[in-house]
């Protein structure tokens, strides 16, 4: 998954470095080949206990690198199928906004909040709703200093949301879906058949 990951990403010119956050001890990715990627592949091992201080470990880990004014993606390896296309929108989409943004999908099932005895407590109005997916693109400074004073935040975008700006939704597919359950690795096996990749 993380090599589709990274082809996608490296796939567009604009993006120059692909840093990969690792934990500090881990010994998966040595073993595999990815010269094909030259040195835009950059291992960073400094990965955290959760998301939130792993990106935020890899955008300091990074600052020898990237400028605060820079613009960061952040992405999930977890999304192998990310479509050029979408993030083409993405970036064209942010960079005419300074805020920043992010991939996203309008909800388009009918939503159930559950109480403690897994029964229907409410049903949530979908409009206005989205899926938040990644990437999520910010400049490198606002980033780290959002990360810095957000407490555990599922996303880079809460992050930013928490210092007072509105980060753009920018619409993606579904086909960008994050791998999590056993049966979605045979769908995203598929979709990357299907674009002619190598699975």
């Amino acid at each position: 998954m993380l090599h589709h990951a990274a082809a996608s990403l490296l796939g567009v010119p604009e993006i120059e470095t692909v840093f990969v956050v690792l934990a500090p001890g881990d010994e998966e990715f040595r073993r595999h080949d990815w010269s094909a990627f030259g040195d835009r592949l950059a291992p960073l091992y400094c990965g955290g206990a959760n998301r939130h201080d792993s990106v935020l470990n890899g955008l300091v880990a990074a600052s020898s690198a990237v400028d605060p004014e820079d613009w960061v993606l952040v992405h999930d390896a977890a999304r192998p199928c990310l479509g050029r296309a979408e993030l083409r929108r993405l970036i064209d989409e942010v960079l005419s906004d300074e805020t920043g943004g992010i991939l996203a999908v309008p909800v388009a099932d009918t939503l159930k909040r559950a109480d403690a005895t897994q029964r229907i407590a409410a049903t949530e109005r979908r409009q206005g709703l989205w899926q938040a997916q990644t990437p999520q693109m910010f400049r490198h400074g606002v980033l780290i200093r959002a990360l810095e004073r957000a407490g555990e935040v599922t996303d880079e975008a809460s992050a930013v949301e928490s210092i007072g700006l509105r980060p753009k939704l920018v619409e993606s597919r579904v086909s960008n879906f994050k791998v999590t359950y056993p049966d979605d690795m045979e769908l995203a096996e598929l979709i990357l058949r299907g674009r002619g990749a190598d699975t």
